[in-house]
């Protein structure tokens, strides 16, 4: 691996060629920014991804080696790739690292919040909680959150009913310091609501659509047969600032609801 550096504005500018592929991946980190390093770093190789820099099948290159050269811990590193791997731009190959996934599909959603998408299509949705407590993060919330494992979170898990239907099952976590909400402002608001009337403005997604085999306790939940199919949402939220505002992870049923994506040719 060849490592080159030249004089940035906002500091020493980092360039790494990954691969055999001569490709070099300028990032530009801004160490005096409230936005986290690994963000900075996940947006710039999603860019260089995007704009065909790094062209499909390009391997990364080692962690720990692109780790020093960007002057960033290999934690930090890793969450970057993590991120874009969630995204669908890069994938991990068993005993060859990290590489530019091909063919890739870009999704561009609008910031979700199922609660306003069914008043804008003229539904009616209601919420029924089931949790909202402070919990200790468990290992996936933790890395998500990028806080220590334990750590204090608050846990939110409802049922959102469209016209009095069970739709999804919604489990989120989020920073304890954030919002103080009870049951009856989630009742009669969505999330993103409550967080935008505290001043924090929901700004940007990584999401992660999926679909599978519900479990026992989602089909019980959901009024649904046993082993019945429900679409799945993982969605990690930033604020303006770059900051970890709420990890979403909810299921939907498959027979009452459906992802449209809109894509602009060109």
């Amino acid at each position: 691996m060849h490592n080159l550096a030249t004089a940035g504005p906002t500091g020493p500018r980092r360039a790494v060629r990954v691969g055999g592929r001569a490709v070099w991946a300028e990032l530009d980190l801004d160490r005096s920014s409230p936005v986290p390093l690994y963000h900075q770093i996940a947006q710039q190789l999603k860019q260089h991804i995007q704009a065909g820099k790094l062209e499909p099948r390009t391997m990364l290159g080692n962690e720990i080696e692109l780790a020093n050269v960007l002057a960033v811990s290999r934690p930090t590193l890793r969450k970057a790739i993590e991120s874009l791997v969630e995204e669908g731009l890069l994938a991990r190959r068993r005993g060859l690292g990290t590489v530019v996934v091909p063919n890739t599909v870009k999704r561009r959603v609008s910031v979700p919040s199922l609660y306003d998408d069914l008043k804008t299509s003229g539904r009616s949705p209601s919420t029924t909680v089931l949790a909202l407590a402070t919990q200790p993060a468990p290992e996936n919330v933790a890395r998500v959150l990028d806080v220590p494992i334990g750590a204090p979170t608050m846990f939110i898990r409802r049922i959102r009913h469209a016209d009095g239907a069970p739709l999804a099952l919604m489990q989120n976590h989020l920073p304890p310091d954030l919002i103080s909400p009870v049951s009856s402002d989630l009742e009669a608001r969505g999330l993103f609501e409550l967080l935008r009337s505290s001043g924090i403005e929901p700004h940007a997604v990584n999401e992660a659509i999926g679909a599978r085999i519900s479990t026992r306790s989602e089909a019980r939940i959901l009024d649904m047969k046993a082993g019945a199919p429900v679409l799945t949402l993982s969605v990690v939220t930033y604020d303006k600032a770059g900051r970890i505002v709420d990890f979403g992870q909810h299921a939907y049923r498959a027979d009452r609801y459906s992802f449209e994506i809109s894509h602009v040719m060109g």
